[in-house]
């Protein structure tokens, strides 16, 4: 048995630390579903989030939010296009999506946290996990003028509205679309943007090391155990890890109920199989031990090499 590796996916196949290795099975999956349509916009989108995203965009900063980074983003993205894979080879599905759509799809998961960059004009903020509340709705903005640049205008309205559904500050009922093919894409994105982080390899870690510091920036967590401000969540990160079996729950609720059981999908692309539930469902057990002894240091793994710097 080969052991996963920690900078590579549920499959231990795909290195989502290297764009070209997510680009190359992306477009694969792509291929396989529609073998008459070209890869050009697809991997355009991948080439300029790379630089957007390395700060080789002349209006923006490079990222500098340690867990919502690259990575994230490529593991992201991976899991889109596995959903929507999957949807594509269910039996008896009444409608396809066509290429256009699993693009669109690509294209979304690709920018929907594009919102914690810092423009270089701004003056106010030096890290973008301080833009952590208001990070989707600032991405929306960008993900709509993106749209009408790679020539799809007719989806810029909608992508601003899709990208909601990685939110929590609308119910997903309520996030307005314009037919049941846009909702189920939105389901996929908002499934695939939680499936993806929950079975990284090293999560727990991650968590640890680079999201609780990131709530401590955007204001949702503090790093003393004083009185608890509000909007702090958590006031330590004894205290984030030891919930995060909890959050499970919350999560799961979500992906059922909220983003209509659309991880089924995962099943039909790995033939029976839900590899992502199946590396959760080991984070979470862990985490519990974690959490019953109260010891942070049972988290070893070693984090794969960040896209920037870490204090």
């Amino acid at each position: 048995m080969t052991l996963r590796r920690n900078n590579f996916d549920v499959s231990n196949t795909v290195d989502t630390t290297d764009h070209a290795s997510v680009n190359r099975e992306v477009d694969r999956i792509f291929r396989g579903l529609f073998p008459d349509a070209g890869t050009q916009q697809l991997d355009t989108c991948f080439s300029d989030v790379v630089r957007l995203y390395r700060g080789e965009n002349p209006h923006y900063h490079a990222c500098d939010t340690a867990y919502h980074n690259l990575q994230h983003i490529l593991e992201v993205t991976l899991a889109m296009a596995r959903l929507m894979d999957g949807y594509e080879r269910s039996q008896g599905n009444q409608e396809s999506m066509g290429s256009r759509l699993f693009v669109f799809g690509v294209v979304i998961a690709l920018l929907h946290d594009v919102g914690y960059l810092r423009h270089v004009n701004d003056s106010r903020h030096d890290n973008g996990a301080q833009y952590t509340p208001i990070h989707v709705a600032r991405g929306a903005r960008f993900i709509q003028r993106y749209m009408s640049d790679m020539g799809m205008p007719e989806f810029a309205p909608i992508a601003s509205e899709l990208v909601h559904f990685t939110g929590y500050e609308r119910p997903a009922n309520r996030i307005q679309v314009p037919n049941n093919m846009f909702r189920m894409l939105g389901h996929m994105l908002g499934t695939a943007d939680i499936i993806a982080q929950m079975a990284d390899r090293c999560y727990l870690e991650k968590c640890r090391d680079r999201l609780f510091p990131e709530f401590v920036q955007g204001g949702l967590a503090s790093n003393g155990e004083g009185n608890r401000r509000r909007g702090v969540l958590f006031t330590s990160v004894r205290e984030f890890i030891g919930k995060t079996p909890g959050f499970y729950k919350t999560a799961e609720a979500r992906l059922n109920e909220q983003l209509g059981e659309a991880h089924k999908y995962v099943q039909r692309h790995f033939d029976g199989r839900n590899l992502y539930f199946e590396e959760i469902d080991k984070n979470i057990q862990y985490a519990s031990k974690v959490a019953e002894e109260q010891d942070l240091s049972m988290l070893r793994r070693t984090l794969p090499a960040p896209d920037v710097d870490e204090e």
